[in-house]
């Protein structure tokens, strides 16, 4: 399968700043893919090459389709009304909005007011739906749920897997580790202008070592235990809460979080 998105060997600097290093990877069509980074790590300049909004040193990108992009720190003029904003947008990319969309971020609930007296989540709903007028095959999200209520972000999760289910590419830039989880097919982590992770969550835990948390709960309380080799740690606790004669009411065993593992290599590039 040819890829929506083809990055290879890019780089880019700011004076005698390297902030992108020879970032390489590739993303699949009808993909949503997921890119996490700390601040400074060079995930806005890597999103902004690919979306051409920036020049960068050397390197290839490649992008297979029409895109369409939700930045985050977008605005529009403060007395512009929601659809004044949608037709203006039809005009420019000659295109028509699809109405379905537009019932689906709730833009019509909006079009009396203006710009100015939106929500943060309206003003987020209003700019997604501008960014998929014209249905673009390439869909750049940034942060897309920051600010929304809990219906919010479960209607827009839903029109983004909707969107991926008709074949669209979504590539999801996100500070929420259980969104970018629940969502994303695959993620690619970037820490100090390189790639330190590309792969899915379940592979994120293997590349971390496997690690686990179990929690015993007593009558004494509740105690967690990190462990890399989960039969041998288990075994080990078991019997010395058998030899403090301490009873076990529950176990709970689970793998790190996304968030934990995203923490751990931040750390190895401090």
């Amino acid at each position: 399968m040819k890829p929506a998105i083809c990055v290879s060997e890019l780089r880019k600097s700011y004076g005698t700043n390297q902030v992108l290093k020879g970032v390489s990877f590739d993303i699949l069509p009808g993909e949503i893919f997921g890119i996490l980074g700390v601040n400074g790590a060079g995930k806005t300049t890597m999103l902004e090459c690919i979306e051409g909004f920036r020049r960068y040193e050397s390197g290839r990108i490649q992008v297979e389709g029409k895109t369409g992009v939700q930045l985050q720190s977008a605005s529009l003029p403060a007395y512009i009304r929601p659809m004044e904003a949608v037709h203006l947008f039809e005009k420019w990319k000659k295109a028509k909005a699809d109405p379905s969309v537009l019932e689906t971020l709730e833009i019509g609930r909006m079009k009396k007011k203006l710009y100015m007296e939106l929500s943060t989540g309206q003003k987020r709903r209003l700019h997604l739906a501008l960014a998929l007028i014209g249905d673009p095959q390439i869909l750049f999200l940034d942060e897309p749920t920051a600010g929304l209520d809990v219906e919010g972000r479960r209607a827009l999760h839903d029109e983004i897997r909707s969107l991926a289910s008709r074949g669209k590419t979504v590539v999801l830039a996100s500070h929420d580790m259980a969104e970018v989880e629940e969502l994303c097919s695959r993620i690619l982590i970037l820490n100090q202008g390189r790639v330190t992770f590309l792969g899915t969550v379940e592979e994120l835990a293997g590349y971390m070592g496997k690690r686990y948390r179990i929690k015993i709960r007593t009558v004494e309380g509740e105690e967690e235990y990190p462990a890399d080799n989960l039969e041998e740690t288990l075994l080990r606790i078991l019997q010395e809460y058998k030899e403090k004669h301490v009873p076990i009411q529950d176990i709970q065993i689970g793998r790190g979080t996304l968030e934990e593992h995203f923490i751990e290599l931040a750390k190895e590039g401090v």
